[in-house]
């Protein structure tokens, strides 16, 4: 079993920074792509970064350079530092790791409960 534990979310005034952590723990053997997305009420899940145990990163096109992913895999640890944040970032985040598990050679995917983030105007 893997759980992720997500923190940093809480409420900003637009144009600040937030630091959103998440890290996982259990019975992992390796974790592939390691990322976040995120879900506003009434709308659909979307990719907001994700980054691989190799530090190739990939993020979604509403960041235009405002966020920035990093990840520790001694730590199993991976962050998401946002800039200039607007109201329409305002979502629940979601942390997802594809974890291989110690028990098998197969891997899937983990989400974390989500940390809220509200930007205000």
């Amino acid at each position: 079993q893997v759980q992720l534990v997500e923190s940093g979310g809480g409420l900003v005034q637009a144009g600040g920074s937030l630091r959103l952590s998440c890290a996982a723990s259990g019975s992992i053997f390796s974790i592939n792509g390691m990322g976040w997305y995120r879900q506003a009420p009434g709308k659909q899940r979307e990719l907001v970064a994700i980054i691989t145990s190799g530090g190739s990163a990939t993020y979604g096109d509403f960041v235009k350079g405002r966020f920035s992913i990093s990840r520790d895999n001694a730590k199993n640890t991976v962050y998401l530092q946002m800039n200039s944040l607007k109201p329409e970032d305002t979502a629940a985040y979601y942390c997802k790791a594809e974890t291989r598990v110690r028990t098998g050679p197969l891997s899937r995917d983990y989400w974390g409960q989500g940390t809220l983030v509200t930007v205000s105007s």
